[in-house]
């Protein structure tokens, strides 16, 4: 095992104890909510911020997550890769899907 891999599974595994342990180290200074990572903590302050580095190209909407840009792509590429399990329904988002599968039950 490489140095590199096991200080990265080390890390890995101290942020993943914190789930159990409740410890959240990183305190936004704005409203005192804490997180478990570092990274967590600089997402959040971008709501205070204002900062929104995610641009869609198709429509200029900017969103200060990532992974939310790319769910907004969806609609412009119609991509729909969640389906439901009991029926031919297709969704751009996951939640959407679990929702919808809840009308089955």
């Amino acid at each position: 095992m490489s140095v590199v891999r096991y200080l990265h599974g080390k890390v890995t595994l101290k942020t993943h104890e914190r789930i159990h342990s409740g410890d959240r180290p990183y305190q936004c200074r704005q409203c005192d909510k804490t997180f478990t990572q570092q990274g967590s903590l600089k997402t959040h302050e971008r709501i205070h911020s204002g900062d929104r580095p995610y641009r869609c190209r198709q429509c200029g909407k900017t969103f200060t997550r990532q992974g939310n840009l790319k769910t907004h792509e969806r609609i412009h590429s119609g991509e729909r890769p969640y389906q439901c399990h009991h029926c031919e329904k297709i969704f751009t988002q996951q939640c959407n899907m679990k929702r919808h599968e809840g009308t089955h039950t």
